[in-house]
């Protein structure tokens, strides 16, 4: 028998090896596209989910959880999540898309019918879907769109996660948050037990192979820590741990920032890394923990000074598999290989979160012409956010000191748990201090969200409702009737 010579031996041995990694993939001819991705068997790359998604779906749930002007970058955030899922290859009706819809045609935006999410950016706002908009962005046609109930539904298109078992979820979700809530622009707003709760009633229900969670608020980590369980085939990334702050980017003030004719943040720190890392790479060869190792450097300044600590939870063994599994890769990236250094150099300031909104009116009071009606309404909102936030922040400390004492207050009001365990114990005392508290002070709002950590600690002291209601009388002559009150928009909880 002829013997093979030893380089001609390897090279088909290559080939084999190869043709079995893309034995299963739907490529367009019969020929290799990406050399590169045989190397990932060498290098220890992003898994090959191919074989999922022959027979799996993708699907995806996007939702912006604010509105207002000032909140402009949440809602480009998820603009730009759709039309880099379409571009992947992602079908509309596999797309479920939820925001407020107030920005584009907005008389604030400086190009009516176009939302930014770059400086340079272009417009992320065409073809897309209104699924859920205005009123309809709400608590229980989120929870209802993940979990496929079309029957709980109330307004909106009716789209619904109706995935199977071999089926893959992507759920992005940009906005403001406290330590164990997230906002919407509707009350009540989103708490951590309660979205637990629906991922675990999707898993029970067997419809999907795994599920990835991105989330962009301020103490994101909460919404997972302690609560999570392993096991779900559920893996999430936050934008920040459980007791900080995440950031906005693109602001006013920030380099780079805006065009000069914009007066707000274009995008969220976390967001806007991994959504312009997945712009950039071949996602067929590229794992959620190279992405998150990429997005955790870019999120997080060198100086400490801006920034948060992205966060993982859930089953982290699926973070070895490929982006593509959930969204989808643009063919134009077929040739890109993925490098550990990233190339995306983060910003050299940004914008806390909870202070973009005070950017924002003092960007439009300092651009407005003296004696304007616009500087004098700039003016307005300013003076209207400092006050909202001065009594929010003064009524609770009272209440603080008014249930444990002066010394003892503040200390109580601030404890932060050990990590591991959820903000709080009993979910439902937790609500009911929020709303006791609403119902004699006030909304809370989405600035109002950072002391939720506060009423937990309330709720984790053994504080009876009668009690909280009666220190919150005390605290509060009445309830201000400013545009964040709950005379007007009912309560957070």
């Amino acid at each position: 028998m002829a013997r093979i010579p030893t380089g001609v031996f390897l090279s088909l041995l290559l080939l084999a090896v190869i043709g079995l990694a893309f034995g299963s993939r739907d490529l367009p001819g019969d020929f290799l596209r990406l050399p590169s991705e045989a190397l990932k068997f060498f290098r220890g790359g992003a898994s090959d989910a191919s074989d999922e998604d022959s027979v799996g779906t993708r699907w995806a749930v996007l939702i912006a959880g604010s509105n207002g002007y000032w909140n402009y970058r949440h809602q480009a955030d998820i603009c730009h999540a759709y039309q880099l899922l379409r571009k992947n290859g992602l079908k509309d009706e596999n797309i479920i898309v939820f925001m407020y819809d107030d920005i584009a045609f907005n008389p604030e935006n400086p190009r009516p019918g176009v939302i930014i999410n770059h400086p340079k950016g272009s417009d992320v706002y065409h073809g897309v879907p209104k699924d859920y908009t205005g009123e309809d962005v709400n608590v229980n046609n989120f929870f209802a769109a993940i979990l496929g109930n079309r029957t709980a539904l109330t307004g909106g298109s009716g789209k619904v996660v109706d995935s199977g078992p071999n089926d893959h979820i992507f759920i992005y979700y940009s906005d403001h948050g406290g330590p164990g809530v997230l906002g919407m622009p509707t009350y009540p707003y989103i708490y951590a037990d309660d979205l637990n709760e629906v991922l675990k009633k999707k898993h029970a229900a067997g419809s999907y192979k795994s599920l990835v969670f991105y989330l962009e608020a301020c103490e994101s980590g909460s919404i997972f820590e302690g609560l999570l369980p392993e096991g779900l085939n559920i893996y999430t990334t936050t934008a920040s741990n459980a007791y900080e702050s995440s950031w906005g980017t693109y602001c006013p003030g920030d380099y780079p920032g805006p065009p000069p004719e914009y007066d707000t943040c274009l995008g969220d720190l976390y967001s806007v890394a991994w959504l312009e890392d997945s712009d950039n790479h071949n996602l067929k060869t590229e794992s959620l923990r190279q992405q998150y190792e990429l997005v955790k450097k870019r999120t997080l300044s060198d100086q400490y000074a801006y920034g948060s600590h992205v966060m993982q939870y859930g089953d982290l063994k699926l973070n070895k598999n490929a982006l593509f599994s959930y969204l989808g890769t643009d063919p134009a990236n077929e040739n890109n290989t993925f490098v550990e250094e990233n190339s995306l150099r983060p910003a050299t300031k940004f914008t806390n979160q909870r202070d973009a909104d005070l950017v924002h009116f003092w960007e439009k009071f300092r651009k407005a012409p003296e004696g304007s009606l616009t500087k004098v309404e700039a003016q307005k909102k300013f003076v209207e956010a400092m006050s909202h936030r001065a009594h929010i922040d003064n009524s609770v400390m009272l209440v603080g000191k008014l249930l444990f004492g002066i010394k003892e207050g503040p200390e109580v009001l601030e404890a932060v748990r050990p990590t591991g365990r959820p903000v709080v114990d009993d979910w439902d005392c937790l609500r009911n201090m929020v709303r006791s508290f609403e119902a004699r002070c006030g909304s809370l709002s989405q600035y109002g969200m950072k002391h939720m950590r506060s009423f937990a600690n309330i709720c984790n002291a053994g504080i009876s409702k009668e009690q909280m209601a009666e220190a919150s009388a005390q605290a509060c002559v009445s309830v201000p009737p400013g545009p964040w009150s709950s005379l007007h928009k009912g309560f957070t909880a």
